[in-house]
């Protein structure tokens, strides 16, 4: 997978993905499809906790679990933040746009970390040039990120990813990072009791 276009020399805002095809059909293999997972989504409540917990704020951020496929993204597991108040048709309880299920490969940041295989943190992504320009920020408002490939140990392959977002910088540090790897080492096994 490559980030870089020869024939344009520029960053390409989604790698190319050879591994795709592979990593669908391990998808369909285990039965990780497009639909919503209720084990997934409490998992996602607790990594939102304790991600608060872990910078010291007072409101969790938004946290998934994420499979790539060849043609978008599918958060099996979604936290959002909660509100006491009803929000209107088409925000999220936050009054900002409402983060649903299923995103392009164009949007976020998880793709990068298929492509990388490895933790990627971003304490405030408006300072990496590379990443500012991405359609969450504006649209969502997105401005820090911590996620973690989910290594699927039959194949090697990463089937996506686990990830923190907020709407504000956050210095995640060391703790952060081992936080998110420890967290997706626990998805994994989850999905590998599973598949029995």
């Amino acid at each position: 997978m490559s980030t870089f276009d020869t024939d344009s020399g520029r960053h390409l805002l989604t790698p190319n993905d050879a591994k795709a095809p592979l990593r669908d059909a391990r998808l369909r293999e285990l039965g990780l499809t497009d639909r919503a997972d209720p084990e997934f989504d409490a998992f996602c409540a607790e990594l939102a906790q304790t991600a608060a917990r872990i910078v010291g704020r007072p409101n969790a951020p938004y946290a998934m679990i994420n499979f790539i496929t060849q043609d978008h993204q599918f958060f099996a597991g979604l936290y959002t933040p909660p509100s006491h108040d009803q929000p209107t048709p088409g925000t999220s309880a936050e009054g900002g746009p409402e983060v649903g299920r299923i995103m392009t490969l164009d949007q976020g940041y998880c793709p990068h970390v298929v492509d990388r295989g490895k933790a990627l943190v971003l304490p405030d992504v408006c300072a990496y040039p590379r990443f500012a320009g991405n359609e969450v920020v504006d649209h969502i408002g997105i401005r820090t990120y911590l996620g973690a490939p989910l290594i699927d140990t039959q194949t090697g392959t990463a089937l996506g990813t686990i990830c923190v977002v907020d709407t504000e910088p956050c210095p995640w540090g060391r703790e952060g990072l081992a936080f998110i790897k420890d967290r997706a080492e626990q998805v994994i096994q989850l999905i590998q009791r599973r598949a029995g």
